[in-house]
This record gives C-alpha cells, sequence and structure tokens, in this order.
C-alpha cells in the first residue's frame, strides 16, 4: 500500500481498555489509522456518518445493539464501508448473522497484535485487488480474492507454545477474574494440568501483549509471586 492513503479505521468496542488497545494495534500496522473509537452502536453510527470510514472494527456484544445491527445499518443507508467482527462472540447464530449482514472476516478475541495484523494486511491486499480492472483468471483467483480477509495465514505463536494450552490459560484466567490478587502460576498450572513454568510462559505472554495484568502478592510462607488477571 505504499504510496496509497491510509486505511482509516473505525474501533467499536465497548470495554475501554480493549478499545485502547485495538487503536494501538492498527496505529501499529503500516497502511491503516485509527480515527476514532466509538463504544456503543448510537456512537458508531454518529462517527460513520461525520467522518470517512473504510474499515470498522466491530464487537458484536455492545450495551445498546448488536454488532450485526451496526452492519445492517451500514448497508441500508448505502456506505461502502466494510466490517471486520473483532468479537469474544462465539456462537453459531451470532457468525451465522455476521456473515448474512456482510461482514468480511471474523477474529475471534482473545487475540495478540500480529493476530489483527495479519487480518489487516490481508485486509489491504484486498482491498488493491478489488480496486484493479480487467478480468480475473478463473476460479482460484476469485477464491484467493474473497477468502483473503476471512482465512489468513494464523499468526504464529513464539516457538513451543500451543493453541490448545494458551485456549486453556485463558479460560483459566477469565475464571480467576473474581480473585482479588489474580492467579499465580502454580495456581494456573493446576487448572491446566501443566507445570508451573510452562504456566507462567504463557501468562507471560499474554500479559505482554496487553491482554493479562501483573500485580505482587505473597503465597504460602509470606513468599512473594505474581499475580496474574484477565483484563
Amino acid at each position: 500500500m505504499t504510496g496509497a492513503p491510509p486505511v482509516r479505521v473505525l474501533v467499536v468496542e465497548d470495554e475501554p481498555i480493549a478499545a485502547e488497545a485495538h487503536r494501538l494495534y492498527v496505529d501499529r500496522t503500516p497502511g491503516f489509522t485509527a480515527v476514532g473509537v466509538a463504544g456503543t452502536g448510537a456512537q458508531a453510527r454518529q462517527a460513520l456518518t461525520r467522518q470517512p470510514v473504510d474499515l470498522v472494527l466491530l464487537d458484536m456484544h455492545l450495551p445498546d445493539a448488536h454488532g450485526t445491527d451496526v452492519v445492517r445499518w451500514l448497508r441500508a443507508t448505502g456506505q461502502d464501508v466494510d466490517v471486520l467482527a473483532v468479537t469474544s462472540a462465539r456462537e453459531l447464530s451470532t457468525v451465522r448473522a455476521a456473515v448474512s449482514a456482510g461482514v468480511v472476516g471474523y477474529l475471534l478475541k482473545p487475540f495478540t497484535y500480529p493476530a489483527l495484523r495479519d487480518r489487516l494486511t490481508a485486509y489491504a491486499a484486498y482491498r488493491d485487488r478489488l480496486a484493479g480492472t480487467g478480468d480475473l483468471d478463473g476460479q482460484d483467483d476469485v477464491d484467493r480474492v474473497l477468502g483473503a480477509v476471512s482465512t489468513p495465514r494464523p499468526a504464529a505463536l513464539p516457538k513451543g507454545m500451543s493453541p490448545q494450552t494458551l485456549e486453556a490459560v485463558v479460560a483459566a484466567l477469565r475464571g480467576g477474574t473474581d480473585t482479588a490478587d489474580g492467579l499465580s502460576a502454580a495456581e494456573t498450572a493446576e487448572l491446566i494440568g501443566a507445570s508451573r513454568i510452562t504456566a507462567r510462559r504463557y501468562l507471560e505472554h499474554l500479559a505482554d501483549a496487553g491482554l493479562a495484568t501483573r500485580s505482587p502478592r505473597y503465597g504460602t510462607a509470606g513468599r512473594p509471586e505474581v499475580g496474574y488477571r484477565w483484563r
């Protein structure tokens, strides 16, 4: 996208910490700029009415509306704006509704910057291909264009880490959000059935990615240790 104007992105997310993280992720990606953040469906509609936007990063669960309602409003008003669903909604009914409404991709939370960066990079390639002229060579080219955003190459985890264990650690942290001091590496290890060293590596990965917080706490016999909490 060298020389082209940046893709203007509106972040629609009701959790302030997540919204700020997504905004920073967008601005870190070459060729993209965040033009605003909206925390509700109404704020999203206002932002889309008053300024040019190319792509919306849209949470499905908003305080005043479902994300698909925002997408349908966009289509009904004839705005040429693409939507990438960025949400924790895993229900098949939600996925079907989002696809039916016309989202260009669906990215599940939690994710790290490389996962979103790869989606945005794939979206940029998708835009470039559709902006061209002439004919496609055949079905393979059509499939590549239409599948560019929805099925990019997965972002690689650090060597030796698995998506399954990462999901287990995330589930443990989410389940421990009511714990004032968070979960220690030892407690997380017990919950997921892994070693303390393994659990700590994944916890540190999530903390470095801004998805978890670290805070000092005291364990058995007053020993200092680190507590991790899901953001």
